[in-house]
């Protein structure tokens, strides 16, 4: 990037002819040759999406989001005082999400009309949207006040972590009516659930009557945690359709879960070279009528330098020799570069 070489040749690459090509999703937009101002000099109906790291142009990411937002300061132990920051890049997955629909709305834009365009967005701004999607910015404005930490309880309905006879630790859920009636009959706690209705005069059908009560509701389903195993319970909570879930480290989730193996058909064991062999994720996504494919081992830095090269920028045999003896361009690191005899 550093030549005027360089620079043609990624300008080449990113506006090559072809319905499948002129679609160009960064976090670098470099203005003066790679903003989309100039590459559209080459490529009229160029795609291009931008994501900056706030809209003013300044670098961000998750972790320096997250503070500026509130996050951390609503995590945590309930009357803790410290902010937590969690090990989830919320953000960077969301974000990505978004990069990639925008750029799929905007090809499908160009399918119909032939225009092309730039998408710019934030990570920050990502983030800040779904504050606002979520109701947090309108809950501050509307009650005046911030919202405190609740622990690991469920925010809004009834949700909470309890510690079972043999020390695992589960989180059941009791957000939606459906789910309560079977929480608290699978609990056996129908009748002790009615006689709190009665003392505090008010049903705890409503979500909401559920989240202020919650202590007293936690008060009178501990007895049960406390009395059985979780194997002890387990079968009865599915049969009875209970939301519920086991806390596990990650190595106990990939050691324990199978939907974390290959009996899971998203997954596929996976020889990574130098690395080792494990699960390796194909996409989520299962579409009726296109084959899911199969998840491969990730590619040196630079081992599809040649195939870009030659099949999107056009370029011969001896032109990227060329390239790669004058140092424009390089392959994986360590590895020689080899033509095809055959091209």
């Amino acid at each position: 990037m550093k030549s005027p070489k360089g620079r043609e040749l990624i300008t080449r690459v990113i506006t090559a002819p072809g319905d499948d090509a002129g679609l160009f999703l960064t976090n670098l937009r470099v203005r003066g040759w790679m903003d989309h101002e100039t590459l559209a000099k080459h490529r009229a109906d160029l795609v291009m999406v931008a994501l900056l790291g706030d809209r003013h142009g300044r670098a961000a990411v998750d972790y320096s989001v997250n503070p500026a937002l509130g996050f951390p300061d609503a995590t945590g132990p309930e009357g803790s005082t410290q902010p937590v920051s969690h090990v989830l890049p919320a953000w960077d997955c969301i974000a990505g999400n978004m990069a990639v629909t925008a750029l799929l709305a905007a090809e499908r834009h160009r399918l119909r009309t032939g225009q092309g365009q730039e998408v710019l967005f934030s990570l920050k701004d990502a983030a800040a949207a779904m504050l606002g999607n979520l109701g947090i910015i309108g809950e501050v404005c509307v009650n005046g006040t911030d919202r405190p930490k609740y622990g690991n309880a469920l925010y809004g309905g009834y949700g909470q972590d309890f510690i079972c006879a043999d020390g695992a630790r589960v989180m059941v859920i009791g957000l939606t009516d459906r789910q309560w009636r079977g929480l608290l009959k699978a609990t056996g706690t129908q009748d002790a659930m009615a006689q709190l209705e009665a003392r505090l005069g008010e049903s705890l059908s409503d979500e909401g009557a559920r989240f202020r009560h919650r202590a007293a509701i936690t008060d009178l389903l501990s007895p049960f945690f406390a009395r059985h195993s979780v194997d002890a319970f387990a079968k009865e909570f599915d049969s009875k359709g209970v939301t519920w879930s086991q806390f596990r480290s990650f190595a106990q989730a990939v050691h324990e879960d199978p939907d974390l193996s290959p009996e899971n058909p998203m997954f596929h064991m996976i020889e990574q070279p130098g690395i080792g062999t494990y699960p390796t994720p194909a996409s989520p996504l299962d579409f009726s009528r296109i084959a899911r494919q199969a998840p491969v081992a990730a590619p040196k830095l630079g081992a599809d330098t040649e195939e870009v090269l030659a099949d999107v920028a056009g370029l011969t045999a001896g032109e990227i020799a060329s390239l790669f003896d004058d140092g424009t361009v390089t392959g994986p690191r360590g590895d020689k570069f080899f033509v095809n005899a055959a091209e």
